[in-house]
């Protein structure tokens, strides 16, 4: 397999690249991950972390009324806040399902997923699912031994198991959802671990489902992967499983991938509703690692946690709202853009698209900005979020370095005039 910048080739149909293409193009999205665990709000992992029994957790299922539920809210506030996609938990790895399946009764008592998917798709953005390839509630997934089931250390479970019957399960809800729910953009898979891979999920069958009944769809690697190991994504022959996007997890990879890649990121320390937790990231520490991924060529996907009631966050409303502000003026300079052809400056970062660089500026400096373009090659500079000019020139200073143009921002002070990151627009010449 071979990458440059946005020559990506996949090894599936020509629907599939037209699709990964746009998703490049669009580079954020929401993440929402919600289900019963907001009740006990302390993270989606809390059956497992905590060795939770069944029957302490089954009553949240029962509890579960979220009378403040708006999903057009949380599509206005996405929308507005810049993302061109989200993704929302259709069922996480404690089996429950915010979807109507016939194959269960442990499931809400509406279609959430329906609703979110609705109430986004008429904000225009485009829609994923999440689906659990785990299930700790289904009697025939592996219990005793298994290294993230909340039963594992229980010798009550220490008995044969059916998995084919957990597999018939599985397949036929991601049916469901393939077949139920309209157009799908994204499926999200995860995640695979220790010897539960690939052929274990019968991964063949659920992408010949996948290609079948959602043709232009794109899917993750974690059918084969999960947040650290990429699976046969990154080999010079990925296997009909790979998927069509790495997806690392928490962290942006040093250099970039060779292949398509989204980092999702919590806005927090949690992906499910946690009340305790309040150690959020600011809305400039966000923007600056979304910036970063378009930098190295990729997407980021940020996860909000609702509430049991239904609600985002206030913390999470805020930083939208923030996002916003700033992605309102210097959208340009990540839809569309990529790895520039530049090195990393000191001061900050690149991203570019076609003939326009976006020069990143996140530290002060004493003296103007170096930009390692001759100022022969350039048309225009400009401010990106009011489209200032910014004169094309070189410093008395500055003449023995000809292969630099020296952005001169504020003569005025020496800070930048966004504090989160100032957009510099650099057109060159054709």
């Amino acid at each position: 397999m071979h990458f440059k910048k946005s020559s990506y080739k996949n090894h599936f149909s020509k629907g599939d690249l037209m699709n990964i293409t746009e998703f490049q193009k669009s580079r954020f999205g929401l993440f929402i991950h919600w289900g019963i665990y907001s009740i006990p709000a302390r993270g989606e992992w809390v059956r497992s972390n905590e060795e939770m029994k069944e029957e302490d957790y089954i009553p949240f299922a029962n509890e579960f009324d979220p009378d403040l539920f708006n999903p057009h809210q949380w599509a206005k506030l996405a929308k507005k806040a810049g993302m061109k996609y989200a993704v929302m938990t259709a069922k996480h790895h404690d089996g429950y399902c915010m979807f109507d399946t016939k194959t269960t009764d442990w499931k809400a008592n509406r279609d959430y997923v329906r609703e979110f998917l609705d109430a986004f798709r008429q904000e225009g953005l485009k829609v994923g699912l999440y689906y659990s390839l785990l299930d700790w509630h289904h009697p025939d997934y592996p219990h005793f031994k298994d290294r993230h089931h909340p039963e594992r250390n229980n010798v009550k479970y220490d008995k044969p198991i059916y998995f084919s019957n957990y597999l018939n399960y599985m397949h036929t809800q991601i049916k469901e959802l393939l077949t139920n729910y309209g157009k799908l953009d994204i499926m999200w898979f995860d995640f695979s671990y220790d010897n539960m891979t690939k052929d274990v999920w019968d991964a063949h069958k659920i992408v010949t489902m996948a290609r079948t009944y959602q043709p232009d769809m794109i899917i993750d690697n974690r059918l084969e992967g999960d947040g650290v190991h990429p699976g046969t994504i990154m080999d010079a022959h990925p296997s009909f499983t790979a998927g069509d996007f790495t997806s690392p997890e928490q962290m942006i990879p040093p250099q970039g991938l060779p292949v398509p890649w989204e980092a999702c990121i919590t806005m927090n320390e949690h992906w499910g509703y946690c009340a305790k937790d309040t150690n959020y990231k600011s809305a400039k520490l966000i923007i600056r690692t979304l910036v970063e991924c378009v930098s190295k060529g990729g997407n980021m996907i940020l996860n909000v946690g609702p509430d049991a009631r239904g609600q985002f966050p206030k913390e999470s409303i805020q930083v939208l709202n923030k996002i916003s502000e700033w992605m309102k003026l210097n959208e340009a300079s990540i839809y569309g853009c990529t790895k520039c052809e530049l090195e990393k400056p000191e001061w900050g970062r690149y991203t570019q698209k076609g003939n326009k660089i976006y020069a990143h500026i996140l530290d002060e400096s004493i003296f103007d900005i170096p930009v390692k373009i001759r100022k022969e090659k350039i048309q225009n500079i400009r401010r990106l979020s009011d489209h200032s000019q910014i004169k094309i020139q070189t410093p008395w200073n500055a003449e023995s370095f000809p292969d630099y143009t020296f952005i001169h921002i504020d003569s005025n002070s020496h800070q930048c005039p966004d504090p989160i990151d100032t957009v510099v627009e650099i057109t060159l010449r054709d």
